[in-house]
């Protein structure tokens, strides 16, 4: 059952700490009942809900809409250090409006800040669809409704996970300030090469997909160019999609079941691209319908994409291939607009802490070394911590070690001390004692450049992306970035 899609209860608490809290919520929905009239241009609290099974007996829970349309969801833990964690998701996730399970559903899947007395508050953002700088700016929304409606925190840390690493990344450029609002960020699974690099590969993957299987779109469909990632207008869903993948590849059959095409297809996209087969699929979908939504939705059909100069190798017949694949050049407006929405600058002035599984088969794990050298690039390294676990995930990591991460985070921004990949790594053992879900640090992995994976374009071996003075100048510009 999906408890975010049901009717919730009122939770009562008797901590006397929030007395007065749920006092006056009590009173606000008291009136609002009795037909009382609204206050103008007011956002309408938070409204005490039923926590997911996982907090349930341990935090209060709220959720509620702010005035840009974002749904969020809020913990404060029974016992409260006084900190908060305000978390930023990944994704995107390409829906038109608002999901207001989204962030009930990262609250369960991030209860284990709570279950370490952190309070939670994390944004499903205004509207599906891409838009770093939009979804930076509803995190901190979120922020400021914690703080008017619970008072502000001892300490606040932004968390983010896999796109929310980026969206995360951005908020600490932007609102994060030395004496601003944000002590320390945790970025988890991140993708840190931000818009106008980090997705390369899987421009790699779209163009030398349709290279191989001609059917995405089949020639009996109307044609378009690859970096549209699929025409506005077609009715292609996900299963139609998987469809295809199977009919070229085979990738969902077990490999005595391929013919010997469909075999040959697989191992050439795979070696060629370096997308690991388990997420092939996910990889795709990505470089279809997000690559849609970018171009189309939020680029009005500007191409943010190229893949001129880059050489495709490791396939059984490579001169074929590069021969062959098609090949465009991207819009340098649309570069631009992408770039400014969401490649990093480095301009980091509070201690950023970042945990990569080696074997992450979504983000790869070079996008750490990007952000690494983005933060050098901008003269900001020694704020940047970098960790990393021998696990094969993405989408979650163990418990033990997000709670050990939120603690060396919490360690360092109250001591000044920064931790090395060696003592964090030597202090996941107390917190696998309560969640029993293993500590798996190597603190000696360093990961290769971004470009030993992806292959670069003409002039993208030097970061930051973006540097400071760049978006500074963007900035300036009318119309520059992806509207809200």
């Amino acid at each position: 059952m999906d408890r975010s899609r049901t009717p919730v209860r009122v939770r009562r608490t008797s901590r006397s700490r929030r007395t007065g809290l749920l006092a006056s919520l009590a009173a606000a929905l008291t009136a609002a009942f009795a037909g009382a009239p609204p206050a103008q241009a007011a956002t309408p609290p938070p409204a005490a809900v039923s926590c997911p099974a996982e907090l349930d007996g341990r935090a209060t829970c709220y959720t509620g809409q702010d005035a840009d349309g974002a749904y969020y969801a809020i913990a404060v833990p029974e016992h409260w250090n006084g900190s908060l964690v305000v978390h930023a998701h990944g994704g995107p996730d390409l829906g038109a409006g608002s999901d207001p399970a989204r962030s009930v559903d990262d609250l369960a899947r991030w209860s284990v800040m709570v279950k370490e007395g952190y309070a939670w508050a994390g944004s499903s953002y205004r509207r599906g669809g891409y838009g770093t700088r939009m979804a930076a700016a509803d995190t901190e929304s979120v922020r400021r409704l914690f703080v008017a409606n619970f008072g502000e925190p001892r300490r606040t840390y932004v968390h983010g996970q896999s796109w929310g690493g980026d969206v995360a990344a951005k908020v600490v450029e932007v609102y994060g300030r030395r004496g601003g609002p944000y002590d320390g960020a945790l970025l988890t699974s991140g993708v840190l090469g931000g818009g106008s690099r980090g997705y390369d590969y899987r421009v790699d993957l779209r163009v030398v997909y349709q290279y191989y299987c001609h059917n995405m779109p089949r020639p009996t469909e109307p044609q378009y160019p690859l970096w549209q990632g699929l025409r506005a207008d077609s009715t292609l869903t996900t299963a139609g999609l998987r469809a295809r993948l199977q009919e070229c590849t085979g990738y969902a059959s077990d490999p005595q079941e391929r013919t010997a095409l469909q075999q040959r297809n697989l191992d050439d996209i795979l070696a060629v691209t370096g997308v690991p087969e388990r997420t092939l699929e996910s990889h795709l979908r990505f470089a279809v319908f997000t690559f849609r939504d970018i171009v189309h939705d939020r680029l009005g059909d500007r191409d943010p994409f190229s893949n001129e100069g880059v050489w495709y190798s490791g396939s059984h017949d490579d001169k074929a291939l590069n021969a062959g694949v098609e090949r465009f050049a991207a819009d340098p407006t649309a570069v631009r607009d992408l770039s400014y929405d969401s490649d990093l600058t480095g301009k980091v002035s509070i201690p950023v802490l970042t945990m990569h599984a080696i074997d992450d088969p979504t983000a790869f794990v070079e996008h750490e070394s990007a952000y690494r050298a983005t933060l050098r690039g901008a003269g900001r390294d020694r704020y940047l911590v970098q960790t990393f676990t021998h696990e094969s995930e993405h989408s979650s990591l163990s418990d033990a070690e997000y709670a050990n991460s939120i603690a060396a985070l919490d360690r360092w921004v109250r001591t000044g001390r920064k931790p090395t990949p060696g003592t964090i790594a030597g202090s996941c053992a107390a917190f696998d004692r309560i969640y029993a879900t293993g500590c798996f640090y190597d603190p000696d992995f360093r990961p290769a450049s971004y470009a030993s994976r992806v292959r670069p374009r003409p002039g993208g071996l030097s970061w930051p992306a973006m540097t400071a003075a760049q978006e500074k100048r963007w900035s300036r510009a009318a119309g520059v970035g992806i509207a809200p």
